[in-house]
């Protein structure tokens, strides 16, 4: 007889060494991370390429959760991007090469230098204005916390919608 799944990271309790403005931050990205995991266990390097009814790959989504979380980070610390981030942002829609364990454990890697981003951020510097992007648009650096967090769950459920609809129509040659 098998255990019954754990609950939701945010059922789990305080991470440690997390601000509490940051929790539900923090505990999105857990979550983003465990379902990951989970979505691309047994998927094949084929199924990251296919792009179901011309929507993003699976390989875009996570590609691309990577590289925002990296860009988001680097504004929430008050950088701008270098030019290897604006390289790596112009690669994101390309079909590219990469093993789905690579992927996998690019976006993975890319969450847990999120998770050490938010442990090391003062609860002070919440508030902080910092400018994004080549506009210098105002966020602060709760806001870009907020929003990479939010949005690493939102390419998460599109990857995992996105496997079920290229195993469930058995669909891994890429159109």
């Amino acid at each position: 007889m098998s255990s019954p799944p754990p609950p939701e990271a945010w059922l789990r309790g305080p991470l440690p060494g997390i601000t509490l403005a940051l929790m539900p931050a923090a505990h999105a990205l857990v979550q983003a991370r465990e379902d990951i995991a989970a979505a691309t266990a047994g998927a094949e390097e084929a199924d990251l390429r296919v792009r179901p009814g011309g929507a993003a790959s699976a390989g875009f989504h996570l590609r691309h959760l990577a590289g925002s979380l990296d860009r988001l980070l680097t504004y929430a610390r008050g950088e701008r991007l270098t030019p290897a981030q604006l390289a790596a942002l112009r690669r994101e829609g390309e079909p590219g090469e990469e093993a789905i364990g690579e992927l996998t454990a690019q976006a993975t890697a890319a969450i847990d230098r999120a998770l050490d981003q938010l442990r090391r951020t003062p609860a002070a510097a919440l508030g902080e204005s910092r400018p994004v992007g080549r506009a210098a648009l105002p966020a602060t650096v709760i806001g870009l916390l907020a929003h990479a967090s939010e949005h690493t769950s939102r390419h998460t459920g599109q990857l995992i919608t996105t496997l079920k609809i290229v195993r469930g129509l058995g669909a891994t040659s890429a159109p």
